[in-house]
């Protein structure tokens, strides 16, 4: 096989049992600007990308979650301090799940939302 795309993820898609109460959360957490959209009929929240040609983005929508944190891990870029993204993260209703990870290209730690959704929560350095 020769396939080599420029990103191998094209988007990531979080089940929540309720979009508002996803959206704040995730807002929180991440920093990020999250917008209602309507998707093919159904109402998704947006994570909002500098670049929506080249950006990867992903999206919450309503549906239920699998079994609490477990299953793959969505990494999401952070506004602020690994720290700080911490403190936001259990304000917000989820937990940490980690202490913090440090790698070359920047830090991260395991979370979990409010639904038990294990996500990672990722700072470049």
């Amino acid at each position: 096989m020769s396939f080599i795309p420029k990103n191998i993820t094209l988007w990531a898609e979080i089940p929540v049992r309720d979009l508002d109460k996803g959206i704040a959360f995730y807002a929180a957490a991440t920093g990020a600007t999250i917008d209602k959209v309507d998707m093919g009929g159904e109402e998704v929240a947006v994570f909002r990308v500098a670049d929506r040609a080249e950006g990867i983005s992903a999206n919450l929508f309503v549906g239920e979650p699998g079994q609490a944190e477990t299953g793959p891990v969505i990494f999401l870029a952070i506004d602020g301090t690994i720290e700080d993204a911490m403190q936001r993260t259990e304000a917000a209703g989820g937990r940490v799940l980690s202490d913090i990870v440090t790698i070359p290209p920047g830090q991260y730690f395991y979370a979990a939302d409010p639904d038990g959704n294990r996500i990672g929560l990722f700072k470049h350095a």
